[in-house]
């Protein structure tokens, strides 16, 4: 990143990985000591496992980009996309990211003590249908997509593409899962929920 600020970009995305998993790990106190039990943290099926897999993988990704890239800068670095986004990358990238920690913030207000890492079959959640679930099923995980794409346009790196190709495939398992699970406990309300809204994005209305 010659001419640019390559220390800031790196600094930020290390930064954001710190602060949102720390942020999950506080939410997941917060709940705890709330409701007076875990909000699922260890995973208790082989498919949660290895959804904690691919998750350990983003994790560790997100955090360890910036070393990454200090220590391999032109094997990696994309130079044609970094030129592009030499004036408005870190700007832009910054900007992403506030808006997906907002939008994160957001969500935990709407869940409150509902708000869950994995799934246990044998609990019966409250259904929340406000803020952000107003219009979307999965807006958590929609947030760190936004939050990842402004990592990647701090460090346009094939590895920060790779993170969030992962990172996709991961959150389309596991919303599926989810989505599973809250037909089987909420049936009929969450199947109509289900259909007035989209899975990451606010469902289009048709034109009549």
């Amino acid at each position: 990143m010659t001419g640019d600020r390559p220390a800031l970009r790196e600094t930020v995305v290390f930064l954001t990985a710190v602060i949102y998993w720390s942020g999950v790990l506080i939410n997941a106190y917060r709940v705890r000591k709330r409701t007076g039990k875990s909000p699922n943290l260890r995973p208790k099926t082989f498919r949660e496992k290895l959804l904690w897999a691919s998750w350990l993988i983003i994790i560790s990704g997100w955090a360890g980009q910036p070393f990454l890239v200090q220590r391999f800068p032109e094997i990696i670095l994309l130079s044609f996309i970094n030129e592009t986004l030499h004036r408005y990358g870190i700007p832009s990238g910054i900007l992403l990211i506030l808006s997906g920690y907002a939008g994160t913030l957001w969500c935990y207000h709407a869940l409150g003590n509902s708000w869950r890492i994995g799934i246990d079959i044998k609990e019966k959640t409250v259904m929340v249908r406000q803020g952000p679930y107003r219009y979307v099923r999965h807006p958590i995980y929609l947030f760190q997509m936004i939050i990842l794409a402004g990592t990647a346009a701090l460090l346009p790196t094939l590895f920060s593409l790779l993170l969030l190709l992962v990172h996709f495939i991961s959150v389309l398992i596991k919303a599926s899962d989810e989505e599973a699970y809250l037909i089987n406990v909420h049936g009929a309300e969450y199947r109509e929920y289900y259909s007035k809204t989209g899975r990451f994005l606010p469902k289009m209305k048709r034109l009549s």
